[in-house]
């Protein structure tokens, strides 16, 4: 059985955090709503979710270590356990594992002799495959304390993961200059990073990432012209020998339209019987 109550930090440590997670409670109209920027606050600390750092949110908001610990445990980006100054994450959802992510996951796990979650021995790195990051296309990813490394091969991923355990510099593809777990974890507690550039670095999504909003504006998909632009249809308009795609050269598809293609005939559309919501607002 673990040592109960959880020991305190030293006294010196606590009266920092204190002071830290004053500014933090002050952010939020209610201090329960602090609880995750703390948890990052006592993550920087340790480099993980220790008892004491779940001891010390739970004072801080008035919880119990059981509210504290099943949030803390619900989330990926607490550490249950010590890791490496750097958490390398591989990508292995669907995209990226299609287009090598799961090779480069295998690859990273026989290069650094580690499973999943484990660290290397110098604690230098913690591999772990990670579900999407939102960056399709730049497949496969890997992301170094949530740093973006895009369009890896095993090859790059293997150098990337000896140039972090020589302590060599190494730049992300967009983003931030990359710092330590810690550092990383405090930042994600809502403090200011306040090295040289990093506020300013930045990186931006990529064409396929930005189709949809350049459609949203009425621009044309990349490679097209504007004639390509899907024009919304509403039910005022209804069907009409306009192709479904836009594009006058492509002809409409044989059989039923989807429901992309044109309004169907439900009952939430049909104002002579009308259903649902609609039915209890109108009264009838």
């Amino acid at each position: 059985m673990p040592q109960l109550p959880a020991p305190d930090y030293p006294a010196e440590v606590r009266a920092r955090l204190e002071a830290d997670a004053e500014e933090v409670i002050a952010r939020y109209p209610g201090p329960r709503s602090a609880l995750l920027p703390l948890l990052h606050l006592v993550q920087a600390e340790e480099g993980h979710i220790t008892r004491t750092g779940i001891r010390f949110c739970a004072e801080q908001l008035d919880l119990t270590t059981a509210e504290v610990t099943a949030v803390s445990t619900f989330y990926s980006m607490y550490r249950r356990d010590d890791g490496g100054d750097y958490q390398v994450g591989v990508c292995t959802n669907t995209l990226c594992a299609v287009m090598g992510g799961d090779a480069i996951f295998d690859e990273l796990k026989r290069h650094l002799g580690v499973e999943n979650g484990g660290t290397t021995e110098d604690g230098a790195v913690t591999l772990e495959h990670i579900e999407c990051n939102a960056a399709c296309d730049f497949a496969p990813v890997v992301m170094v304390n949530w740093e973006f490394f895009d369009n890896q091969t095993p090859e790059t991923a293997k150098r990337l993961v000896d140039d972090l355990r020589a302590g060599r510099t190494v730049e992300p593809t967009r983003g931030a200059p990359l710092c330590t777990f810690k550092e990383t974890s405090r930042i994600l507690a809502g403090f200011p990073d306040a090295r040289p550039g990093a506020v300013e670095a930045t990186g931006g999504a990529g064409d396929a990432s930005l189709v949809g909003l350049r459609l949203a504006r009425g621009e044309g998909a990349p490679g097209r012209g504007t004639d390509h632009v899907i024009a919304p249809r509403t039910p005022a308009t209804g069907p009409t020998d306009e192709p479904v795609s836009g594009h006058p050269d492509e002809p409409p598809p044989s059989g039923h339209p989807s429901s992309h293609d044109a309004p169907q005939q439900t009952a939430a559309s049909d104002p002579e019987h009308p259903a649902g919501p609609h039915a209890d607002e109108e009264g009838e």
